[in-house]
């Protein structure tokens, strides 16, 4: 009998190890926005200082361009979804009140999509100007 039930533990610790974890698929997202983060910003933090150079007629030519508009775009949405994931992780670790740390998640997530939609208006408005 008790070689059974040790083949049995066996097997079913043997099976947990295959099973993914929910965190998994959020630690692989938050690398991914970083890594798509990073191209972005090496053309994004030039062109800034570029355009604060100019004048402003100069800096607002830059944004009116149909591939800076996008940039734009791809960055803001990107940004904000990963500093989204990022503190999400940091509440589940040290917030330990399970009520307040839905509610946390929860105004983090409404707050990064109110803000990021802010931003995409402003370089819209820029654009069609």
């Amino acid at each position: 009998m008790d070689k059974k039930v040790a083949q049995y533990s066996y097997t079913k610790v043997e099976n947990m190890s295959s099973v993914k974890s929910p965190g998994v698929g959020h630690w692989k997202l938050q690398r991914i926005s970083a890594i798509g983060m990073i191209p972005l910003l090496l053309w994004f933090i030039p062109s800034l200082l570029f355009s604060l150079l100019g004048s402003y007629e100069e800096a607002i030519a830059w944004f009116q361009s149909p591939f800076n508009t996008t940039g734009l775009f791809l960055l803001f949405i990107t940004l904000f979804f990963h500093a989204s994931l990022g503190l999400q992780v940091v509440i589940e670790d040290y917030v330990h009140n399970e009520g307040l740390k839905i509610a946390s998640i929860i105004l983090i997530k409404l707050l990064s999509i109110l803000l990021g939609v802010l931003s995409l208006l402003c370089v819209l408005k820029i654009y069609l100007s």
